[in-house]
């Protein structure tokens, strides 16, 4: 696969539908590896006429990771996502992320406002003070069990967070998603990643007043089953955002189950509309 480059920083990324007149780049969540975003999923949004792009985060995946005691923040990230513009050759794209990955492309809206058509902002918020429950925050603060010393509880641990934070309406095939998790370690294991990252969201502070400065036409998609970011974060953002679209799901939780996979892509697609409907 293609790499980009910012400074020491190399990035994995993917696309799909080459030759399509606009781009989609989406960006994913805290610690979770670019095939979060489906091939499956990207094919589909491809074939409503995209070139798609799907990256690995720094610290993530295929991507260049940290050692203890460094430190970046969401503008590093930010500037990472435009490195694999530029690889790409892409000059502007419509832009969506996921949980951090829509921090992130909140801050590439504040940043680089010239390079960015839309902003499909999905279980997100304008804040790294998300209100979640208990439950759901130990999902993202409870150290996974060694894979080397007992796998199998590995991957069940792996497997209750994601029915911990998911969609109960939309729920994963048991097989599936233990597959998901087992591909997941077999592409990429770097725990250590999700504290940097949640450091470098804690440092981005509040983006609110930055937020109502935006001219992006802008979408955003939340779970009103959300436990982790519950529905407030994605009101919040929808709020800020000068005319902002907000679409709150019944039954979504915070994952991409296949049952979502056409609300996520109307959601971009819509967002992608917005930006050539004149004002």
């Amino acid at each position: 696969m293609p790499r980009a480059t910012n400074g020491r920083v190399e990035l994995e990324y993917e696309t799909f539908g080459d030759g399509a007149p606009e781009t989609v780049l989406l960006i994913n969540g805290l610690g979770s590896q670019m095939n979060r975003w489906p091939a499956d999923f990207c094919g589909k949004l491809a074939a409503r006429g995209y070139r798609v792009i799907r990256m690995d985060n720094r610290d993530t995946g295929l991507s260049t990771w940290f050692g203890d005691g460094e430190r970046y923040t969401l503008k590093d990230m930010a500037a990472d996502a435009m490195a694999v513009l530029d690889a790409a050759g892409v000059q502007a794209a419509h832009i969506a992320g996921v949980s951090m990955g829509g921090m992130i492309v909140q801050r590439i809206a504040i940043d680089y406002p010239a390079r960015v058509l839309s902003l499909t902002s999905i279980m997100s918020a304008p804040t790294g003070n998300v209100v979640a429950t208990p439950e759901a925050m130990a999902v993202i603060t409870t150290a996974p069990p060694d894979p080397k010393a007992d796998f199998e509880a590995f991957v069940a641990h792996g497997m209750k967070n994601a029915r911990t934070i998911g969609s109960p309406a939309y729920p994963w095939d048991e097989a599936d998603l233990r597959e998901r998790v087992i591909a997941e370690h077999r592409r990429a294991f770097n725990p250590s990643g999700v504290v940097r990252q949640r450091q470098a969201i804690g440092a981005d502070g509040d983006r609110t007043e930055e937020l109502k400065r935006l001219k992006t036409p802008t979408v955003v998609l939340h779970g009103a089953d959300d436990p982790l970011v519950q529905p407030i974060g994605g009101e919040q953002t929808a709020a800020a955002i000068p005319g902002a679209e907000l679409r709150i799901v019944p039954g979504m939780g915070h994952d991409l189950p296949p049952g979502l996979h056409e609300i996520f892509i109307d959601a971009i697609t819509a967002a992608a509309a917005r930006a050539r409907t004149p004002a």
